[in-house]
């Protein structure tokens, strides 16, 4: 599972990263080896999209909402805005639940909708 994690220059999503990682390390049902993990600066979102199944924005760039929304829903890609209080306390095992949820909605209304 690739996910994106986007912010103004790629630091403060790195450590909400590393706490993600830990969580799945430490987890008994995911498997480290089965995500692929990546913090950027937002103006690269379309660049890396390829390959990606959920994109996930730092509260301080939830102002480039509609930015990230334009470069994701063309492919079906899911994003989410990271709550402040979730992000400031570096709630990596919340995140990594709502990004889990995130695809799996995903893949139900595509199933759903067939080609929509």
């Amino acid at each position: 599972m690739k996910i994106i994690l986007c912010c103004v220059a790629g630091l403060s999503t790195t450590m909400m990263m590393d706490s993600m990682k830990s969580v799945i390390k430490k987890s008994q049902k995911l498997d480290i080896d089965n995500f692929n993990l990546m913090a950027i600066p937002v103006e690269q979102l379309p660049q890396e999209i390829e390959g990606t199944d959920v994109v996930l924005l730092g509260p301080q760039v939830s102002y480039k909402s509609d930015y990230v929304k334009s470069v994701t829903e063309p492919l079906n890609i899911p994003f989410i805005v990271i709550d402040k209080a979730t992000y400031g306390s570096m709630d990596g095992g919340t995140v990594i639940k709502e990004a889990l949820i995130a695809k799996r909605k995903q893949e139900l209304k595509s199933q759903a909708g067939g080609a929509n």
